[in-house]
């Protein structure tokens, strides 16, 4: 015997939500933690006659939310550092968090995590930071594209060495 299962017009059987499926599902986007600040105001602003020297650092970190489980916090963190003849015009430090559920092999999980997510959370992240530099009385703040390839290879490199992963 079968059981028949009356979808609705949203496509999920017996009225319940459609799940989203896939190799990988973006649940929740959000930001955990941002600060901003310019130590230096009010007289920065008097001051500043240039173009602040920007110094970017980023990394990823990812953590499972429950043992053994397919779900995952991926935490895109992100600090700029603006200076201008020695002073510090401002300081903002954002990490931008998804939460992903990964139905993958085990061998994939790694660049899932540490490769697409945080390509999914970037523009997001990048809107922010921009936003929160133009809102503090600065040009905005505009990151270039990132390679996360290239980031996961290098902490890769780096774990494999015995070295600790260095930020981009």
């Amino acid at each position: 015997m079968s059981e028949t299962q009356n979808p609705t017009p949203n496509g999920a059987p017996n009225g319940g939500a459609a799940q989203p499926t896939g190799p990988l599902v973006m649940n929740l986007q959000y930001t955990k933690d941002l600060s901003f600040e310019v130590p230096g105001a009010p007289e920065i602003f008097t001051t500043l006659r240039e173009q602040p020297r920007i110094d970017l650092s980023l990394d990823v970190q990812a953590r499972p939310l429950q043992e053994g489980g397919n779900v995952f916090e991926v935490a895109l963190q992100i600090r700029a550092d603006a200076k201008a003849h020695d002073q510090t015009a401002f300081i903002a430090e954002l990490v931008y968090c998804g939460i992903f559920t990964l139905n993958v092999e085990p061998q994939m999980v790694e660049p899932l995590l540490l490769v697409e997510c945080p390509r999914l959370l970037f523009p997001f992240a990048r809107n922010i930071l921009a936003d929160v530099t133009r809102d503090g009385g600065f040009p905005p703040v505009l990151l270039s594209p990132i390679d996360f390839v290239a980031l996961w290879q290098s902490r890769r490199g780096a774990q494999t060495a015995g070295a600790p992963a260095a930020n981009a």
